[in-house]
C-alpha cells in the first residue's frame, strides 16, 4: 500500500495544481466557502466555538476555512506542498487555524475534540485502518465524527477498481456498508448517513457518527 499512497500522494498535488490554475483564487475561496456553509447545516449538532474542532485530511480549502474560531487544528500529508505550489493556500490567511503536515495515522493529538471532520480524504490515506483508529483516538467521548466519501456503487467495479490502477488518486475503494462498519467497530455510532451526490460508479455519501464508550 505504501507504493500505492506514494503514486496517490504524487498525483495528487499535481490535480490540484491543473485543477486550480483555471480557477481565480478569491472566486474560488469563496464558492468553497458557500460550499462548507452547506455541508455545515446539514450537520445533526451545531458546532460550539468554544469546544476542539479537527479538520482531518483538509486539503488547502478545507472546512477549516469557515470555522474561524479559537480552536480549530488541520492536518493533511501535502499542507507544505499545497502552500509551495498552490496560490489559492496560504496559512496566513487562516491565523485562527493550527496546520499540521501530517497524515491521520501519523497524528498524536495533544486532546480529544468535540467536532471532528473528514471531508473526501479517507480513502486518500496510506493506512486507512490505522487512520480510522486515530480519528477514534481523537474524538471526546460524545463527540461527532463527520465523514465526507465516494462510496462504490457496484461490487463488481469495487473489486475490479481495487486489483487496476482505475482511480490513481484513490488508494482505497469501499462501499458505504463497509465504512459504515470500520466506523462501528472503532466505538462510533452511525446516526445518520446522507447521499448528497449520484453518480455512475460512485455516490458521495456524508456520515455523521458519535463516538461512544471504548
Amino acid at each position: 500500500m505504501s507504493i500505492k499512497w506514494r503514486i496517490a500522494q504524487f498525483f495528487e498535488i499535481r490535480w490540484w495544481q491543473s485543477y486550480l490554475s483555471k480557477r481565480d483564487v478569491e472566486v474560488y475561496l469563496d464558492q468553497k466557502r458557500k460550499y462548507w456553509k452547506k455541508i455545515l447545516a446539514l450537520c445533526p449538532f451545531q458546532v460550539d466555538p468554544l469546544n476542539m474542532i479537527l479538520d482531518a485530511g483538509c486539503g488547502p480549502a478545507g472546512i477549516f476555512m469557515i470555522l474561524d474560531y479559537d480552536y480549530v487544528d488541520a492536518i493533511d500529508p501535502l499542507i507544505d506542498q499545497y502552500e509551495q505550489k498552490l496560490p489559492h493556500f496560504s496559512r496566513v490567511r487562516y491565523p485562527e487555524v493550527r496546520f499540521w503536515s501530517l497524515g491521520i495515522e501519523e497524528f498524536e493529538p495533544k486532546w480529544k475534540y468535540e467536532y471532528v471532520f473528514c471531508m473526501n480524504a479517507i480513502n486518500h490515506v496510506r493506512d486507512i485502518s490505522k487512520s480510522i483508529q486515530n480519528l477514534s483516538k481523537c474524538t471526546s467521548k460524545d463527540g461527532w465524527l463527520t465523514l465526507a466519501i465516494d462510496t462504490h456503487k457496484w461490487k463488481m467495479l469495487k473489486s475490479l477498481f481495487k486489483t487496476i490502477p482505475g482511480d490513481l488518486l484513490h488508494p482505497h475503494q469501499y462501499d458505504l456498508e463497509e465504512y459504515q462498519q470500520m466506523l462501528s467497530a472503532n466505538h462510533f455510532e452511525i446516526i445518520q448517513s446522507k447521499r448528497l451526490k449520484q453518480g455512475f460508479i460512485f455516490d458521495y455519501h456524508i456520515i455523521f457518527a458519535q463516538k461512544k464508550d471504548e
